[in-house]
């Protein structure tokens, strides 16, 4: 398979996507047209109920007036609106992971991904979009149920073509649009795709026509527009027309709103050429949205050169037949679900459908391969944001592996392959589900994607705090890889293992089998970002044993390699343990900066356990630095952090120690009731608010950033800043020593 060519669309300095991006509304790329009366009625309805359903056939705008209402009632809900669209999750089992992905939930334990749910809207006051969920609708429903029982002050609009059927349910169904709106969308549509289009009162007349043809179903009306390019008005509406006439015998009234939609969608096909009509086959085989160069790969050939993908795909663009997305990172595409369903019909009908998913599945088991290898590289950032973005092609491409014995190994290989994405991006949770899945499934023994796969299980479970899921993977990984020879699956199960004991406090032999592992790497020949964690982890625990100048040796070695490679991730875990040997050494100031860094970087990869580590160590930071107050704060911003990563700091005495000094320090600066008072102050920071807080980030009114201050309305937003800690004690920044600013492009000089 061919790397791609255009992998990296961003520019150079792009940087990671922030926690936030995952849980914000989508842009809406066209105007929205009418529906102020549906509107009106929906919001009337969730006034009255914490669930209502907006129901209707296919095509008839659901997905659109939900996001719509989304948006129009987004700062009436303290902590904010979040849509969970469903039609690319086919396995029930992923729902929940879906809902806590458009939440923001990251949860590193070991626990049900429903348990970090009903957590996290237990204490919140927030609207849930739940979209596209009738093929899952019997596990959505009891979800729901049970997000609405233990969550009193969550509220759930669902868009679906049937209700959810849950007590307390108000079902709104969406009609069609009135004349006037869908005159109003198809003219607006029309000259998207022909600027030149001035529309006369005859014109107007002719769309009225057309319109009503339609039964004013707005998918419909788009792909008519789309045909505008084309055609004039009148060939329209007589196409169109005539296709009715022979679906019907010539009875209109007769004919129901799914024919219609079917109609529409059946004679925009019709119309299309050969190779438009075999693009949009082949585009079925996608989840999600996609992008040009997986489309080349995997559509192209057999009847559609490749070079020609492009100007093909740009036809059913033009026929609104696939949609685009503008980016950051680029253009991205997708198919409408009624669309997408339509073409794989066609596909099953040529019997191609097996080939394509195949193709499919190679693509984006190569796209998992690079982005592995870009992990340790300058791009680490735009890797992690690709694979976010493909993420339910990924999932796709597991589920179509797991289908015969024979490619059981392929699922294996892909699962232990993301890796990075599992443990350096937030994703512990899915990454345990996949690989817990793969590892079920009977394989061709042990081969190197089993291995992988074992090893990567093993490094989950350690940093879930699963202590016996750690071992039991661990040790059947070095036990095979010892038989089949493989140097490398055996390094990092002894890697993981020594990790495990480093966690449990057990030091000498965390030492012992850290050493074994850097040399078993070097014999192997690997040098990564796994390597290089080995080496953060064994100065931790030299660190611990009290050999400060010999942990120090060792990270600066990472930090030169990282430097070298344009390795972040792995960079910011050994900044974070020369900022502990910096502390220890009287530094506070350049221990403050290093952390800065870390909090950073941790943040904008998602990753929690390097979030809440920073955060307890510049607590101490600062009260060592002598702002009791503001110490009291970062340490309850991170204990609010630790339920969603595991056992607060690994249950840990050596981990632990920062956090007991720095309690010691706060509470006899401040007294038992006030140190409490800030500590659960800075419990209710965002994770967002405390790290803005934490490197030193303002509000535009020159407030520390924080969860609890308050918005136009009243109601709390985030971040912002709490009363119990503004004022005096918020410790701003021009109290802080100046060596703390930042400088130099790749971090702090030293």
């Amino acid at each position: 398979m061919r790397r791609p060519q255009r992998f990296s669309p961003s520019p150079d300095d792009a940087r990671p996507p922030s926690v936030s991006g995952r849980a914000g509304l989508p842009a809406e790329l066209s105007a929205f047209v009418g529906r102020e009366e549906e509107l009106a009625g929906i919001e009337a309805l969730l006034g009255e109920s914490r669930l209502v359903t907006l129901a209707g056939v296919a095509g008839v705008g659901k997905t659109r007036c939900a996001t719509r209402i989304a948006a129009l009632m987004e700062k009436r809900y303290c902590d904010g609106v979040r849509i969970a669209g469903l039609a690319d999750v086919h396995d029930p089992a992923l729902l929940d992971h879906a809902l806590a992905e458009a939440l923001g939930v990251t949860d590193h334990t070991g626990r049900p991904p429903r348990t970090a749910l009903l957590e996290y809207c237990a204490e919140r006051q927030l609207l849930l979009v739940i979209d596209g969920f009738e093929h899952l609708v019997d596990a959505c429903a009891r979800l729901v149920q049970e997000l609405l029982r233990r969550a009193p002050r969550l509220r759930v609009l669902a868009a679906g073509r049937r209700p959810l059927r849950v007590d307390g349910e108000h079902t709104f169904t969406l009609a069609p649009m009135t004349d006037e709106d869908a005159v109003a969308l198809f003219l607006l549509r029309a000259r998207a795709v022909r600027p030149d289009f001035r529309p006369t009162g005859a014109d107007r007349e002719t769309a009225r026509d057309l319109c009503r043809r339609l039964d004013g179903i707005p998918l419909a009306l788009e792909l008519a527009a789309g045909r505008m390019r084309a055609l004039s008005m009148e060939q329209v509406l007589h196409r169109l027309d005539d296709r009715f006439r022979l679906l019907t015998g010539g009875s209109r009234s007769a004919l129901p709103r799914h024919r219609t939609l079917r109609t529409a969608v059946g004679w925009s096909h019709e119309l299309c050429t050969p190779e438009q009509r075999l693009l949009w086959a082949r585009l079925s085989v996608f989840a999600g949205s996609f992008d040009l160069e997986a489309v080349e790969y995997v559509c192209g050939g057999h009847g559609l050169p490749a070079e020609s993908v492009l100007d093909v795909l740009d036809d059913l663009l033009a026929q609104s037949v696939v949609g685009r997305e503008d980016l950051g990172a680029g253009s991205r595409y997708r198919l409408l679900e009624t669309v997408r369903e339509y073409g794989a019909q066609w596909l099953e009908a040529a019997g191609d459908t097996e080939r394509m998913r195949r193709r499919h599945r190679d693509w984006f088991l190569g796209l998992a391969t690079w982005c592995e290898l870009d992990w340790f590289s300058p791009r680490q950032d735009r890797a992690a944001a690709r694979v976010d973005a493909e993420l339910p092609n990924l999932r796709r491409a597991m589920e179509c592996s797991m289908e015969s014995p024979e490619d059981v190994r392929l699922a294996q290989y892909l699962a232990g392959t993301l890796w990075f994405y599992w443990a350096g991006c937030g994703r512990l949770a899915e990454g345990r589900h996949w690989l817990d899945q793969v590892l079920d499934e009977d394989g061709p023994g042990y081969d190197a994607g089993r291995l992988k796969a074992l090893w990567v299980l093993g490094y989950v479970a350690v940093l879930q705090g699963d202590s016996a899921g750690a071992v039991a993977a661990l040790l059947e990984c070095r036990e095979a890889g010892e038989l089949s020879g493989d140097l490398s699956a055996v390094a990092y199960a002894v890697h993981r293992t020594g990790c495990l004991s480093l966690v449990r406090d057990d030091l000498p032999r965390a030492e012992a089998l850290l050493r074994e592992a850097l040399a078993r790497y070097r014999e192997a020949g690997e040098l990564n970002s796994n390597v290089l964690m080995a080496q953060v982890e064994l100065a931790m625990a030299v660190a611990f044993g009290g050999d400060l100048a010999g942990a120090a040796g060792i990270c600066q070695e990472v930090r030169e390699v990282c430097e070298d490679h344009g390795e972040r991730w792995a960079r910011a875990y050994a900044l974070y343990v020369l900022a502990y040997v910096a502390l220890e050494d009287g530094l506070p100031g350049r221990a403050r900066l290093m952390l800065r860094e870390c909090l950073t970087v941790a943040h904008a990869f998602h990753d929690l356990l390097g979030t809440a580590l920073s955060l307890e160590l510049m607590a101490l930071v600062t009260a060592v630095e002598g702002d009791a107050a503001e110490a009291a704060v970062l340490q309850g911003a991170a204990e609010r952090i630790w339920p969603s990563v595991g056992l607060p700091l690994f249950g840990s005495a050596h981990y632990g120690r920062p956090r007991a000094r720095c309690a010691e320090l706060a509470r006899t600066a401040l007294g038992g009731g006030r140190y409490e008072a800030q500590r659960h102050a800075g419990g209710r920071l965002a994770t967002e608010a405390a790290v803005a807080r934490a490197v030193g980030a303002r509000t535009s009114g020159g407030r520390q950033g924080g969860e609890a201050s308050r918005g136009p309305g009243g109601g709390r937003t985030d971040p912002g800043a709490d009363d119990e800690v503004s004022g005096p004690d918020a410790a701003p920044d021009a109290r802080r020593p100046a060596a703390s600013r930042r400088t130099g492009r790749g971090g702090p000089e030293l």
